[in-house]
C-alpha cells in the first residue's frame, strides 16, 4: 500500500474519481425519488434507473474499440466534460420546473459518459501501477466506491430533501473535478501502438475471441452478469419498500449507506481473504450469500431486507479484487479496451433490466413476490457456480 501512496498519478487518478464515485452516490438515491415525488409510479423510477445503466450494454463495444483505438485520457476528459453538462442541465431543470420526460434521456446520457470513462479505466490503472500491486489497487478501488456510498446516499437524500435540485448540481461539480484530475496526469494511458489496419468487425471479434478463450474469465463475466441484474433490482426494491414505510429521503440514504458500509469492510479483508482462500471458494462465498433475500419472503420487513443484503455486500470487493487483478493481468494491453468492452457488455447488459424489472413487477405483485423471482435467480446461481469446471480452474 506504500507504494501506492507514493504513486503521483495513482492518487491523482483515485482523488478525481473518488469525488465523482461520491457525487454519483448522491443522485443514486435522489433519481428514484424525485420520480416517485413526480409521479408516484415504481415503474416509471425503474425506467429512469434503467436508462441510467441502459448505456452499457448499447454503447460498450464502440467505448471499448474507441480506448484501443484513442487516446484513453481524452476520452476520459470528454465523458466527464458531457455527464457534468448533462447532470448540471438536470439541476437547473429541477430547480425551474421539474418534469417526467426529460429524465430517462439526461440519466441514459450520463449512463454513457459512465460506459466510455469506465471503458478506460482498468487500462488506466495498469498503466499506472505495477502488475505486482494491481490486485491492491483494485481493492484500493473498490474501498473508494464504498466509502463514498457510505456518506453518498444519505447526504443525497438529505440534500433532496432540502432541495430537490442540491444532489443534481453537486454530482455535476463532481465531474469537473474529476477532469481536473485527468488533466492533472503525467503518465500515458496507453502503451505506444501501431495503426490498426484490420476491421472494426474483425478487432471486436479479437477481444471476443480472447475472453471466450479464457474460461475462468468467460464464467465469471457471466455470473456477474445475472448478478448485475438481481443486486440493483433487490436494492432498487429495497427503495420502494423503504419509500412506502414512509421512510425520508435520509434515511432511505441510511439504509443504502449501510450496504456501502459492508462493501467498504469487504475491501479492508480482501488481502486476507486472498491469501486464505482460492478463486472459486471466494467467488462461491459471494453466491451463496446471494440466498440471503430469501429472509424477506419468509419476513417481508424494510429491515428484513435491509440486513439480508449486507452479508453479500462484504463478498463483492473481495471477489473484485481477484476477478478484476486476474483479468487485467492476463490481457495484452492492445487488447484491454475491446477485452473489457466484451466483459462489459456480457457483465452489465442485463443491469438495466434489474430495476425496471423490480418497477413493473412491484406495480403488478407485492414486494415479497418480487423478492422471490429474484431469490429463485439466486438460486440458479448458487447451482452453476458449483457444477462448472471453469471456477476450479481460476
Amino acid at each position: 500500500m506504500g507504494g501506492l501512496r507514493r504513486n503521483r498519478d495513482f492518487v491523482l487518478l483515485q482523488s478525481g474519481q473518488l469525488l465523482s464515485t461520491f457525487g454519483g452516490s448522491l443522485t443514486t438515491v435522489a433519481y428514484p425519488l424525485l420520480v416517485l415525488g413526480l409521479t408516484g409510479s415504481p415503474a416509471k423510477a425503474g425506467l429512469v434507473s434503467a436508462a441510467r445503466v441502459a448505456a452499457a450494454p448499447l454503447l460498450t463495444l464502440p467505448a471499448g474499440l474507441a480506448a484501443d483505438r484513442l487516446d484513453r485520457r481524452l476520452i476520459m476528459i470528454s465523458a466527464d466534460a458531457a455527464r457534468a453538462l448533462a447532470v448540471g442541465g438536470l439541476a437547473v431543470l429541477v430547480a425551474v420546473q421539474p418534469i417526467f420526460w426529460p429524465l430517462p434521456l439526461i440519466a441514459f446520457v450520463e449512463g454513457a459518459g459512465e460506459t466510455f470513462f469506465s471503458s478506460c479505466t482498468g487500462s488506466a490503472l495498469r498503466s499506472i501501477v505495477p502488475a505486482e500491486e494491481l490486485p491492491q489497487a483494485v481493492s484500493v478501488q473498490t474501498g473508494r466506491t464504498a466509502v463514498v456510498g457510505i456518506a453518498g446516499p444519505p447526504v443525497g437524500g438529505a440534500l433532496y430533501t432540502a432541495r430537490a435540485a442540491l444532489p443534481f448540481a453537486a454530482d455535476a461539480l463532481s465531474y469537473v473535478f474529476s477532469l481536473a484530475s485527468l488533466l492533472a496526469l503525467r503518465t500515458p494511458l496507453q502503451e505506444q501502438r501501431p495503426r490498426e489496419q484490420t476491421r472494426i468487425r474483425t478487432q471486436l471479434a479479437e477481444g471476443f475471441r480472447f475472453l471466450m478463450g479464457q474460461p475462468f474469465l468467460r464464467v465469471t463475466s457471466f455470473l456477474y452478469g445475472v448478478e448485475n441484474f438481481t443486486i440493483p433490482a433487490t436494492v432498487f426494491v429495497l427503495v420502494v419498500v423503504a419509500h412506502g414505510h414512509g421512510l425520508t429521503g435520509g434515511q432511505i440514504g441510511l439504509l443504502l449507506a449501510a450496504f456501502s458500509g459492508c462493501v467498504f469492510a469487504g475491501s479492508l479483508a480482501a488481502g486476507a481473504a486472498r491469501r486464505r482462500f482460492g478463486p472459486r471458494t471466494i467467488m462461491l462465498l459471494e453466491l451463496y450469500l446471494g440466498l440471503g433475500t430469501i429472509a424477506f419472503v419468509l419476513v417481508p420487513s424494510v429491515w428484513v431486507l435491509a440486513a439480508a443484503i449486507l452479508p453479500q455486500a462484504v463478498s463483492l470487493p473481495i471477489t473484485d479484487s481477484v476477478v478484476v487483478s486476474r483479468r487485467l493481468q492476463l490481457t495484452p494491453d492492445r487488447l484491454l479496451g475491446r477485452v473489457e468492452a466484451v466483459r462489459a457488455l456480457i457483465g452489465r447488459g442485463l443491469s438495466p433490466a434489474g430495476p425496471l424489472a423490480a418497477g413493473l413487477l412491484l406495480s403488478s405483485v407485492s414486494a415479497r413476490a418480487t423478492v422471490t423471482v429474484f431469490a429463485a435467480v439466486a438460486v440458479v446461481l448458487v447451482c452453476w457456480g458449483v457444477l462448472t469446471p471453469a471456477l476450479r480452474e481460476g
